[in-house]
């Protein structure tokens, strides 16, 4: 595949960086999750098939985090979204724009469809729905307390993440994002893949958004599958289940 870099300017004049290969037909766009960079087996297993079929490949890191510009204190959710949605602009000139978002990045790419006519289909890995607002109100009253007092509180305290500190803004953002969630329907056909035994997003939050999504539009086109399977949805056999839907769809 002949991917070459691109760079786009932030609001505030960062760059966000990321890689991208032509095609013809249609393109796929990953975004990552929490604190992932763009390159990772789910991503490069797209580009491979995408390459397959001749079509257009593109994955980014969000602002304040891998090859792309800033400091990871400086961004929020709102940033985050904001980054999609001028990398989405960039390649929804043309052809149809499928998304598959991990984690995070799926409702990250569920909140986009709603916004761009331009993206046709959806595949969410895992999708963390409301993440912070969630996280905000699965820990203890005084450590909610604490991070709100103190205005800053990392996701938890595994080495992987205990050096990330969040704004309570993070939160804040969440719960507004999440309000708006089904504000401006747009029937994009939709799949949710989720781990049954993932312990980092509980599944039930996308039993909870398919009842909501289905309740407001018993019509629209989604396909929740919830598979035995941890957060990662990593093994040989989840990534042919990925395949199969990304190539079908």
């Amino acid at each position: 595949m002949s991917l070459r870099p691109f760079e786009l300017a932030g609001a505030d004049g960062r760059r966000i960086r990321g890689d991208r290969a032509e095609g013809a037909d249609r393109r796929i766009l990953f975004i990552t999750g929490f604190l992932s960079k763009r390159w990772g087996n789910k991503s490069k297993a797209l580009a491979q098939w995408c390459e397959e079929k001749g079509w257009g490949f593109c994955c980014y890191d969000v602002r304040g985090f891998g090859d792309s510009e800033g400091t990871f204190t400086d961004y929020t959710l709102s940033d985050w979204i904001a980054d999609a949605r001028a990398v989405i602009q960039m390649l929804c000139e043309g052809l149809p724009l499928t998304i598959v978002g991990n984690s995070l990045g799926g409702w990250i790419a569920w909140l986009m469809a709603q916004e761009f006519p331009g993206i046709r289909r959806l595949v969410l890995i895992a999708p963390a729905f409301n993440m912070m607002g969630v996280r905000a109100m699965s820990i203890s009253a005084e450590r909610q307390h604490e991070w709100h007092t103190a205005g800053w509180m990392p996701w938890d305290d595994d080495p992987i993440h205990r050096d990330w500190p969040l704004s309570w803004r993070w939160v804040e953002e969440s719960e507004a994002h999440w309000k708006s969630s089904f504000n401006r329907l747009r029937p994009v056909q939709t799949t949710i893949l989720h781990g049954e035994q993932d312990t980092v997003i509980d599944p039930a939050g996308s039993h909870r958004f398919a009842e909501e999504l289905l309740r407001q539009d018993p019509a629209f086109p989604l396909d929740l599958r919830i598979v035995s399977g941890d957060h990662r949805l990593s093994s040989p056999e989840h990534m042919e289940l990925l395949r199969t839907i990304v190539l079908e769809s």
